[in-house]
């Protein structure tokens, strides 16, 4: 479970936000998160128009982050969609590490679905997606010809996350700005039917998150990557688990892109804090303004500025 706080009231200086780093307990996740700011109503009410509409559809598609391909996955899509020929999209594949996307694209297929990858901002993989889903669906597609409805219109509904890159990709593959889309998560607020062809239909629905985190890694992956929205996190906490994550899997790139020693025993605020002073955030008494630091990291991380890396691994999450 990830436990929550009210950050906009606690106290920030540089020694507060050290000591709860540095002093919460093991088995609380330091990724703080207010469960009522990140499940509105609008997300209950999402749950249900998907109920409603999922018996009109021909197929799914489900958009993930190719660097945390399970940790983007909402739980409950696999019952609210039972039973319907189902794709994976696996986006932003040019941040994410190219070897474990393979890893992760094979290991969807042996579970039975379609996959495709794709980097919908800058529009690589959308130009295969109604191929795709017509390869998908080409038993369901003869059945129809043989009723003699060739040409009958395809409906599938496309499914994500908060912030996910759900409606840029439904934009690239419609060739046109018909989806709402901006890099923050929560854009999308109601459904909106997209015409691909004149035989292939888009359902773009709002992005939904669960109501809790059983596992506190996958709420961390999903603040790193911005799922989340962060006026309701604590934004230099986040930043020290991120360089925690990064100081272990990935040191040089710190050390490259930071100019920053990474030593044995430094911990995510001594890093922050390293990197903010070769910055130059520096604030009355030469203090580090580590917030601004937190910021300029997460905002890098996700923009790709740091390198291509997968959080987690299609052999972990398959134990």
């Amino acid at each position: 479970m990830i436990y929550c706080c009210e950050t906009q009231n606690a106290p920030q200086n540089r020694s507060w936000v050290q000591e709860r780093y540095n002093n919460l307990p093991e088995e609380v996740c330091a990724v703080q998160i207010e469960g009522l700011s990140w499940f509105p109503g609008h997300m209950t009410k999402t749950k249900r128009m998907i109920a409603a509409e999922i018996g009109h559809m021909d197929a799914v598609c489900e958009i993930v982050d190719a660097r945390i391909p399970q940790s983007s996955r909402n739980p409950d899509v696999d019952e609210l969609t039972a039973g319907k020929p189902r794709m994976i999209v696996l986006n932003r594949v040019d941040q994410a590490d190219p070897a474990e996307t393979k890893k992760w694209a094979a290991a969807f297929r042996a579970q039975g679905y379609a996959v495709l990858e794709a980097n919908a901002k800058g529009g690589a993989g959308t130009e295969k997606f109604a191929a795709a889903v017509r390869e998908l669906l080409k038993e369901k597609l003869a059945a129809y010809a043989e009723k003699g409805q060739v040409g009958r219109t395809i409906r599938v509904m496309v499914l994500g996350i908060p912030n996910v890159g759900k409606s840029t990709f439904i934009n690239k593959v419609a060739k046109r700005k018909t989806a709402r889309a901006e890099d923050r998560p929560g854009v999308t607020r109601s459904k909106q039917w997209v015409p691909v062809d004149a035989t292939l239909e888009l359902l773009d629905t709002p992005g939904i998150l669960w109501p809790k985190f059983d596992d506190t890694e996958v709420g961390k992956r999903l603040a790193f990557t911005g799922a989340i929205k962060d006026d309701v996190l604590d934004i230099e906490e986040l930043a020290c688990y991120l360089m925690d994550y990064l100081a272990l899997h990935y040191a040089d790139v710190l050390r490259e892109r930071y100019k920053i020693d990474v030593e044995e025993g430094d911990s995510g605020y001594d890093l922050l804090e390293k990197a903010g002073r070769k910055r130059g955030f520096l604030m009355r008494g030469a203090q580090v303004d580590t917030e601004r630091m937190a910021r300029i990291l997460l905002d890098e991380f996700r923009g790709g500025k740091l390198g291509r890396f997968t959080l987690e691994t299609a052999e972990d999450c398959g134990k």
